[in-house]
């Protein structure tokens, strides 16, 4: 369980082909503190730590992962936002995230507004009524706040200290990123499914 709030970035340093898996090396200042066998946000995919090496460690995805997910389009030097996993004794400063992505967006406009910047997105019209004006959503494993609705887009507003410890800074037109939905609203959405 996470909270959306990015703890550092990592620098994917290696990527290896296994069957229909693809293991990460990623580089970061948290590595060295990760323990094997440890759940760890990377870009809002809950993802194990299989080895740990000097200032790296090692994840890997497999192939449901790689479909539903942006890790099969990372490369080499590409930067990842990290989150360890919530301790109970902690705030909870951002909302609940599993780390289970549901689907890809894709950025559609960046806008720099005077000291901040609004990410406009498009989704899977299936997924519109997940999408609620105000509400939370995790992107890239960065907890937000939802704005400008319509059927298939949104946006979010980014403000100046998430750019600079995010990889939202690298973010482009046509990049594609990963979505969580609030975990609430889509219980509440699937039991008004049966209760129609």
């Amino acid at each position: 369980m996470f909270t959306g709030i990015i703890e550092n970035t990592g620098i994917i340093k290696q990527i290896l082909a296994n069957g229909t898996n693809k293991t990460f090396w990623i580089s970061s200042p948290v590595s060295t503190e990760l323990k094997i066998d440890q759940s760890v946000s990377h870009n809002g995919v809950c993802l194990t730590v299989e080895e740990i090496n000097v200032d790296s460690h090692r994840i890997t995805a497999i192939e449901e992962t790689l479909i539903k997910t942006t890790l099969s389009d990372w490369e080499k030097g590409g930067v990842v936002n990290l989150e360890r996993c919530l301790q109970m004794n902690g705030r909870l400063d951002g909302h609940i995230v599993q780390g289970h992505v549901d689907t890809t967006a894709v950025c559609t406009a960046v806008l720099e507004k005077e000291g901040s910047w609004e990410y406009c997105f498009t989704v899977d019209k299936k997924f519109g009524s997940l999408i609620i004006e105000k509400g939370s959503i995790s992107l890239n494993g960065i907890s937000l706040t939802i704005f400008n609705v319509q059927e298939d887009e949104f946006t979010v507003a980014i403000i100046p200290y998430t750019y600079e410890h995010t990889n939202m800074q690298y973010l482009q037109t046509g990049n594609k990123v990963n979505i969580e939905f609030d975990m609430i609203g889509k219980y509440v959405n699937r039991i008004q499914q049966f209760t129609r």
